[in-house]
């Protein structure tokens, strides 16, 4: 029993060590390390997964975006960089499958979107050149399928189409595209389109008030038809009816310190899932019930390493394992449930 306390104690402080020399020299050697800290005495939802992927250097840029696959187990990474690739597949068990760079200029957002019939990944792109300012759908080998927007030129306008730095867009498995446009562009809008990519309705304009955004970042569809944007420059969450686009609140109390750059559910739509860029963190945030917003609620977060700087992340709906693409470690790091809190994902 001593020999166990004393090890115990020796990898404690040998773990303290390594902080100690992250935080003031400068090294990268807990850059692959993420440190849960709840802000309550619950216990923590998630964990690290050391182990995906199974090798790392397949990263070789700045990793924006992740967009998981859970008919067919796979993970896409898209990444930024000269002369590498934009896009990365990986099976869902961590191994390399493919790369790819076709049509691709700045991604930001994306999403995989398959169906029984069809693998379809949709990327939305910020950059400048003859591909940048659109909303594009490959399948899962590069190929392009169908571009949104006007290539090349950013713009305000609904027929035709434009957007200016689209940040992130969200499918429903009716086909129906649910598009935050704006990351710092002209836009600040967020719009709804049917399978045929007709506008259904539009909702936003730069501002501070009720269904006004300040970059609209990342949107999600909850299981009872709520709409969510994460609305990262007002330091807010808001909520609009799926059907109908009305305003149905925000939730800000989570957001006092820095505003949320991403927004996603976990499979039993128990958990808002969510990031702040700059200080690192993850947030579980309690789903309200149907029919009632109310105040948001911190239930567990995970603290990352410095400068790690959490963009966007992606939910598996089978598993629900959390993917979280880090521009500053340039990585995408895995998360998976504790069965306890989640007994209907065990196997």
């Amino acid at each position: 029993m001593a020999r166990a306390w004393v090890c115990a104690a020796g990898a404690g402080l040998f773990l303290a060590c390594l902080a100690l020399h992250s935080r003031f020299c400068g090294s990268p050697i807990l850059r692959n390390f993420a440190l849960p800290v709840s802000w309550s005495t619950k216990n923590t939802l998630y964990r690290l997964d050391v182990g995906w992927p199974k090798y790392s250097e397949y990263f070789t840029g700045a990793t924006f975006c992740v967009a998981v696959d859970s008919l067919n187990g796979l993970v896409y990474v898209a990444q930024r960089g000269d002369s590498i690739p934009k896009v990365l597949v990986f099976s869902e068990d961590g191994y390399f499958l493919r790369a790819w760079n076709y049509t691709v200029d700045t991604p930001h957002g994306m999403f995989a979107a398959s169906t029984s019939h069809e693998q379809a990944l949709w990327i939305t792109d910020v950059g400048s050149g003859p591909y940048g300012h659109t909303v594009k759908k490959y399948n899962s080998f590069g190929d392009l399928v169908q571009v949104l927007g006007t290539p090349g030129k950013k713009g305000t306008g609904l027929n035709p189409l434009q957007f200016d730095n689209p940040a992130e867009l969200y499918v429903e498995d009716t086909g129906d595209i649910y598009i935050a446009d704006g990351d710092g562009g002209l836009n600040n809008r967020l719009l709804k389109l049917s399978q045929d990519f007709a506008v259904l309705w539009l909702r936003g304009e730069n501002g501070t008030g009720p269904a006004q955004f300040n970059i609209p970042h990342s949107v999600t569809v909850d299981p009872v038809g709520r709409v969510w944007v994460a609305d990262r420059g007002n330091k807010r969450m808001q909520v609009f009816d799926k059907d109908t686009g009305e305003w149905l609140g925000a939730w800000t109390d989570c957001f006092t310190e820095e505003g949320p750059s991403a927004v996603r559910f976990t499979p039993d739509g128990k958990y808002v899932v969510s990031a702040q860029l700059n200080l690192g963190r993850l947030l579980f945030l309690a789903a309200p019930p149907v029919g009632l917003l109310g105040n948001c609620s911190v239930v567990s977060t995970v603290q990352l390493a410095d400068q790690v700087s959490p963009h966007l992340l992606d939910v598996d709906r089978s598993t629900g394992a959390i993917y979280v693409a880090e521009i500053g470690a340039e990585q995408v790091q895995k998360y998976v449930p504790l069965n306890s809190y989640f007994p209907s994902l065990d196997s």
